[in-house]
């Protein structure tokens, strides 16, 4: 059975920095894209970032400049490095691969 579980949310200043970790388990993990989502309150879950099985990553325009995604196959785990957090960042972020979600983490950004 496929599973997803995130890790690494938390309370930070604006300014500041978190890494979001997705480990999968399950399932042969390099042959998938990971995808990183995220809702804020009273919001619809919006994309944040995409990396494919060969390691091309695209993301968010809000994102840009200040996010990096990353694999790693061997542990089975995609990272999101969130630099620069803003209070508008603030939201429950979710790992998602084919039709599997994790049960996400929360990010809150303090102004």
């Amino acid at each position: 059975q496929v599973q997803l579980v995130e890790s690494g949310g938390g309370l930070v200043q604006a300014g500041g920095s978190l890494r979001l970790s997705c480990a999968a388990s399950g399932t042969t993990f390099s042959s998938f894209g990971i995808g990183w989502y995220r809702q804020a309150p009273g919001k619809q879950r919006e994309p944040v970032a995409f990396i494919s099985s060969g390691g091309e990553a695209n993301l968010a325009d809000s994102v840009k400049g200040r996010f990096t995604i990353a694999r790693d196959n061997a542990r089975n785990t995609v990272y999101l490095q969130m630099n620069s957090l803003k209070p508008e960042d603030t939201a429950v972020y979710y790992c998602r691969m084919g039709s599997k979600w994790g049960q996400g983490t929360q990010v809150t950004v303090s102004s």
